[in-house]
């Protein structure tokens, strides 16, 4: 099966190696804050090219990745344990799994929600889950950031759709879409899953660009 990312892997791996020092979005300061030191392994959805694994490793955590584009996890096994899957149908046993992240790919699966129902049902009693990814309310097809010192927030926010409109050729968004959820549906569908929310954090500037939300499985 072929996946939209299987065409621009080899570009993604070479534009987005995340490390501290270009950490200007906070992705890696939200996760090691909110993920935290841990033991077991943690699953990480949509994983990629696993470009997190190694902060993932950092943390004591063991990384274990799945995602559907066979481009992408050329680059990953690389890196940690993977295996091509549908985050919709998660191939590991109920309550088998102390912590899953979700790093900067929740508007990759227009069923986010049932995903989130999944992360519930891997997850043990008690396990935590770290979603990091584009703020709903500053990213967008309805966001212009052609000018960094004012941002265009236009009619659109909240309609839930899916688009390849944006104001830059060099993201991605142009080159395999982008679904989005406004904040109350995003933040409804943890509660919706049974993952209680627990902690929050926002990066960026000049306004936030992404959003970070720890849960955990009640």
């Amino acid at each position: 099966m072929k996946a939209a990312y299987d065409d621009i892997a080899d570009w993604y791996e070479q534009e987005f190696l995340p490390s501290d020092d270009t950490d200007r979005l906070g992705i890696r300061r939200a996760l090691r804050g909110l993920l935290g030191p841990g033991r077991g392994p943690c699953l990480e959805i949509g994983c990629g090219t696993g470009a997190y694994a190694g902060l993932v490793g950092e943390l004591g955590r063991t990384p274990v990745g799945v995602d559907l584009s066979a481009g992408m996890l050329r680059y990953a096994r690389e890196r940690l344990p993977v295996a091509q899957a549908d985050a919709g149908r998660l191939p590991f046993r109920d309550g088998s799994l102390p912590a899953v992240v979700s790093v900067m790919v929740h508007t990759d699966m227009p069923a986010y929600p049932a995903v989130l129902g999944e992360v519930a049902r891997v997850l043990a009693s008690g396990g935590v889950f770290v979603h990091v990814g584009v703020h709903p309310c500053f990213v967008g097809g309805f966001a212009d950031w052609s000018d960094q010192a004012g941002i265009v927030i236009r009619p659109g926010y909240l309609d839930r759709h899916w688009t390849k409109a944006s104001w830059t050729d060099r993201g991605l968004r142009d080159k395999v879409g982008a679904s989005h959820w406004p904040l109350h549906e995003l933040l409804g569908g943890f509660v919706g899953a049974g993952l209680g929310l627990e902690e929050f954090g926002e990066g960026g500037a000049p306004v936030p660009l992404t959003l970070a939300v720890k849960a955990r499985k009640r």
